[in-house]
């Protein structure tokens, strides 16, 4: 400290710290949490959270590639009608709800149903190790990017 402020609190520097006869004296750890860092900009960490997330852009699809689906899907509802249950690997893009752009996910499963009329591809749900029920996947169409028949389990 130096003299100046020495001298300007003379009158008060050597006095004893003020105890409250009152109120219970505040541990350093409650002391410490009302120094805490706060929240100043609610939400503010959450969205630099949400716009550091990475999407992937959506590849489309060619119309050789369309064409090439197409077929994939006639095949599909072939089996179907001979009464086969094909087993798929799905690629198929998930739109992001927040940003734009999404996710690509690889979905495997035994097709249910192939309804051409609401673009939707219906895999069978099953039961997991629990016995808990899982229900049918549904699938647009228009998100598939491609599709393998009888894919390795693997």
């Amino acid at each position: 400290m130096n003299d100046d402020a020495r001298k300007k609190y003379a009158d008060i520097i050597d006095l004893p710290h003020h105890i409250s006869s009152n109120r219970a004296h505040m541990s350093l750890y409650d002391r410490a949490a009302q120094f805490a860092p706060f929240a100043a900009l609610s939400g503010y960490d959450d969205m630099v959270r949400e716009e550091a997330r990475l999407t992937d852009e959506d590849i489309g699809l060619s119309e050789y590639q369309t064409e090439i689906l197409n077929m994939e899907f006639a095949l599909i509802n072939r089996s179907l009608c001979d009464g086969d249950i094909p087993f798929v690997a799905v690629t198929c893009f998930i739109p992001d709800d927040h940003k734009e752009g999404g996710r690509f996910e690889k979905i495997k499963g035994m097709v249910k149903e192939l309804d051409v009329t609401a673009r939707k591809l219906i895999l069978y749900g099953s039961s997991d190790i629990r016995n808990r029920r899982i229900p049918p996947v549904v699938i647009d169409l228009d998100m598939i990017r491609n599709i393998e028949k009888n894919p390795d389990t693997v």
